[in-house]
């Protein structure tokens, strides 16, 4: 429940300060959850964060070093200047390194994205692109409207002008018939069902809605004609609001691919008001060849709060990834080695069932291989890890500001 949460929320926060926190030894198994694996990773993501402000403040600080070296004068102030600034930055890696390195053994961690998935994995328009098809204009009315209000569809296609015959080097690099062209082992056009599970986490510094400076924040999302909203369990005066919900959609692409998730704020009286809202193009993360489904978790588990929730296993995503690219493999030998096209990767062979009992599995293996997918030459790319991504909200009332 909520409670819960915030009581986790409030204990965590506590730790880092108090500092005793960070005295217990191995947490118990049964203890961790989903969310125990979530604020450890958001703390490896601050310090990240921090690093990088560190390295920019840095480089900026050279910078000026080097301009200030002109003019002679400055020696004496500039030495001035670095010092504090240096010692700052030592402390700022120091500080973190004690309860960072405990944490990294304890509990697993997925990989948070202060941004959307789209930024760093170049759209997930590796081999689709997506065209608008608009309406045209008709009268005086439609100048004004929006690009988004004159959507009728969307064309997703991709146009390769190749000259003929192919050269060799081509038809190497891509391991194809050259007579066929480019558009082997692409997925057909058949409707496929799939099944959405989308699970919102929480929202950070909503634009409050109401006189009170406040928000009652619930969430709406949509798909095809599925649409749900939320209401009975909105949440009272917060602008960050933890809702740790999640909610499961049947969808069929291509006609329902387009994803909309909305936080309204919940009103006693007249309508609710749309704080912001996110569009995601699942159809596209779902052909991606980076595999942007659940995405590749750190460990194999079967049990505990890091099962695998993807429905294949990292064996068979990878026999998988292996035929379709046309990749000789995977090819599992004795001593923990299997090798991939001509790479050998290494891992345990062993795996532990709730009641401790021990037996021989292939999966971490194949699990250490998917992680370093992008080593593969030719097929290989980087997967999508397991991950919680952040997207900004945006109203159509304000275009361009982020809610």
């Amino acid at each position: 429940s909520e409670e819960e949460k915030e009581k986790k929320k409030k204990k965590k926060k506590g730790g880092g300060g108090g500092g005793e926190e960070v005295e217990e030894e191995e947490p118990d198994e049964s203890m961790l959850d989903w969310w125990s694996k979530y604020f450890a990773s958001i703390e490896t993501m601050k310090e990240q964060l921090r690093q990088q402000e560190a390295a920019a403040a840095e480089a900026e600080e050279k910078e000026e070093m080097e301009i200030a070296e002109g003019s002679k004068g400055q020696g004496k102030n500039k030495e001035k200047s670095k010092a504090p600034k240096d010692d700052k930055k030592k402390k700022q890696q120091s500080a973190p390194e004690l309860p960072e390195k405990k944490n990294k053994q304890k509990i697993d961690e997925l990989k948070v994205f202060n941004k959307e998935l789209e930024t760093e994995f170049d759209n997930f328009e590796d081999w689709l692109h997506t065209f608008n098809l608009l309406r045209g204009k008709i009268g005086d009315n439609d100048d004004n409207a929006t690009e988004e209000e004159r959507i009728v569809g969307r064309f997703k296609g991709s146009m390769c002008v190749y000259k003929v015959p192919l050269p060799d080097d081509i038809t190497k690099e891509a391991g194809y018939d050259p007579n066929f062209g480019m558009f082997q082992g692409i997925p057909s056009n058949d409707p496929i069902n799939v099944l959405v599970r989308v699970y919102i986490v929480r929202a950070t510094d909503l634009h409050p809605a109401d006189i009170n400076g406040k928000a009652d924040p619930y969430i709406a999302i949509k798909l095809g004609k599925t649409d749900i909203k939320d209401k009975e369990n909105y949440i009272s005066k917060q602008l960050n609001p933890v809702f740790g919900k999640s909610f499961d959609i049947e969808a069929t692409f291509p006609m329902e691919s387009m994803l909309t998730v909305a936080v309204y704020d919940w009103d006693l009286v007249g309508t609710d008001d749309l704080i912001g809202e996110t569009k995601i193009d699942l159809e596209n993360r779902y052909y991606s060849k980076h595999r942007a489904t659940c995405g590749v978790s750190q460990t194999y588990s079967i049990h505990g709060y890091n099962t695998w929730r993807d429905p294949m296993k990292p064996s068979q995503i990878l026999s998988k990834l292996c035929k379709e690219g046309k990749v000789d493999g995977p090819h599992f030998g004795p001593g923990g080695r299997v090798k991939v096209f001509n790479r050998v990767f290494t891992g345990p062979t062993e795996i532990e069932d709730e009641n401790g009992q021990k037996k021989q599995t292939d999966e971490h293996l194949a699990l250490t291989v998917l992680r370093h997918w992008e080593d593969i030459p030719r097929a290989g790319c980087k997967l999508v890890p397991e991950h919680v991504e952040t997207r900004p909200l945006l109203n159509p009332d304000k275009p361009g500001i982020e809610q």
